[in-house]
């Protein structure tokens, strides 16, 4: 029904406009063909200047009342070290271009009012004016000379690499329907490299898990940090399609392409928070963000720096949106620290895993640190059930006490805490599932407790620190009802008896 509507609608309306064509015509054949043909043009004339004068006061209007929502204007200086003199260039290039386009359509307007259709009036060909030509051959030159010398020496100190030397801070942003896939560097300060051919639904990116310096490589969830007064430099790819990084607060902007890596480097010079304090000052950013709930946060309590694909990339473009916090140093490390490596947390022993079955240098080192801290809290806890930690590394051959030859990194760093605390007495616990003969488990228990307790004398721990003993399977952590729940229960552990 709307559709016939619509139809009739635009019947009626060619109709009118049919009519009117008539009555015109009619009119003319009344009053003259020279009579209205000067009527019509003095008409023409006059509605230009008065649409010049409109148009042109609507532009200046318009982009003061918008001033503070642009770019580079009000609130919106750039937040980044180099985006300055960008907005510095923008700034030049609206001026001189201003200029031209408003004495263009003054020129455009006025012409068409001052050389209407007058009756008599003829028109002269002027074939060349040399001087007229000198004026805008030169002027135009300068002005560009001008501007491309700006622009030349913005685009040489904003795409310049990092140096060797410098300190900075590198991430990647991988660009792919319909989402960025950042990756941050781990503890060694690099990115492992990568390798299209590996990529799968687990590793979606294509890390190649045979390089080192990716095992620790982190990718955070949807909460992305950078420190404040930290250079950073952006490696930038795409898996499918062409992207584009966009961080507009930033005067950050480069595609992402397919089999071509690409990079920026930039420095956030404003926390969020500060940006937040400069919208602030502004009318316009103290109205609730949600005009549904008056009530709430205001514009700019919502403001983010926002990480977009300016790149129509497909239907999901729209949810490439990412969200950038910049913050502190102190805030950024805290975070980080936080963040868990990508290859430690999702591919370690997996089937995808080059290195499964293997005890990896990295592993140790890491185990190392978090065995220390968890002797440290249990010595300075004053909860017994605290005082009892599981050797989760320690394991020996079936049905055996023989230590497999992995075992040494977890006692070896038992050695160092009894070594740091020289006071420290531990029993030395042996714990089996109940599978098979209880006595038969218990002697094997006890067994496994006096292997760990030879490891640990052969190092130079004295005896009388330690307490070997086996306790079968009366002590279990969990029900022997699955293969999982009875591994919890083949555990050995020791329990700080005394810590003076």
């Amino acid at each position: 029904m709307t559709g016939l509507i619509i139809i009739l609608c635009v019947i009626l309306i060619s109709i009118v406009l049919v009519q009117i064509g008539k009555v015109m015509e009619l009119t003319s054949q009344i009053k003259g063909e020279q009579e209205v043909l000067r009527d019509n043009s003095k008409w023409n004339g006059w509605l230009s200047l008065a649409f010049m004068v409109v148009f042109l006061v609507g532009v200046v209007v318009s982009a003061w009342a918008y001033r503070n929502e642009m770019m580079g204007y009000g609130p919106h200086q750039s937040a980044s070290e180099h985006g300055s003199k960008l907005d510095s260039l923008f700034a030049w290039t609206l001026f001189f271009t201003g200029i031209v386009f408003v004495i263009t359509h003054i020129m455009l307007f006025w012409f068409a009012y001052k050389y209407r259709w007058q009756a008599g009036r003829k028109s002269q060909f002027v074939s060349h004016d040399n001087r007229l030509e000198m004026i805008w051959t030169a002027i135009p030159a300068v002005v560009m000379t001008f501007l491309v010398v700006r622009g030349l020496d913005a685009w040489n100190t904003v795409m310049a690499d990092v140096k060797p030397d410098e300190d900075y801070m590198e991430i990647e942003a991988t660009g792919q329907q319909f989402n960025w896939v950042i990756r941050y560097p781990g503890p060694d300060g690099k990115l492992g490299t990568k390798n299209y051919k590996l990529v799968t639904a687990n590793n979606q990116i294509g890390m190649d898990f045979n390089d080192p310096k990716g095992w620790d490589d982190v990718m955070p969830g949807q909460e992305l940090l950078l420190p404040v007064g930290k250079k950073v430099r952006v490696r930038i790819t795409a898996k499918d399609v062409l992207h584009n990084f966009f961080l507009p607060h930033f005067r950050v902007k480069m595609d992402a392409i397919p089999g071509l890596p690409t990079y920026f480097v930039f420095t956030p010079i404003k926390t969020t928070s500060e940006y937040r304090n400069e919208l602030r000052k502004y009318p316009e950013y103290n109205v609730p963000a949600d005009p549904a709930d008056p009530t709430g946060p205001k514009r700019w309590e919502k403001f983010e720096y926002e990480l977009a694909c300016a790149e129509l990339c497909g239907k999901g473009h729209y949810s490439m949106k990412r969200i950038f916090r910049v913050v502190s140093q102190e805030e950024f490390d805290e975070w980080y620290k936080k963040q868990e490596s990508f290859y430690f947390t999702q591919i370690r022993d997996k089937d995808e895993d080059p290195n499964k079955g293997k005890t990896l240098d990295v592993e140790v080192g890491m185990r190392a640190k978090a065995f220390s801290e968890s002797v440290k809290t249990a010595v300075e806890s004053a909860d017994a059930n605290a005082k009892t930690l599981v050797l989760k590394h320690v394991n020996f051959e079936t049905g055996s006490s023989a230590l497999t030859a992995d075992s040494r990194y977890e006692l070896d760093n038992l050695v160092t805490a009894m070594t740091t605390y020289p006071s420290l007495v531990i029993e030395v616990a042996g714990h089996t599932d109940n599978v098979g003969d209880p006595a038969a488990n218990l002697t094997l228990s006890g067994q496994r407790a006096a292997s760990v307790a030879k490891y640990l004398t052969d190092r130079g721990i004295p005896a009388s620190r330690l307490r070997p003993r086996g306790y079968g399977d009366t002590k279990p952590v969990a029900e022997n009802d699955t293969e999982e729940n009875r591994a919890k229960n083949r555990r050995t552990e020791f329990t700080i008896l005394t810590s003076i």
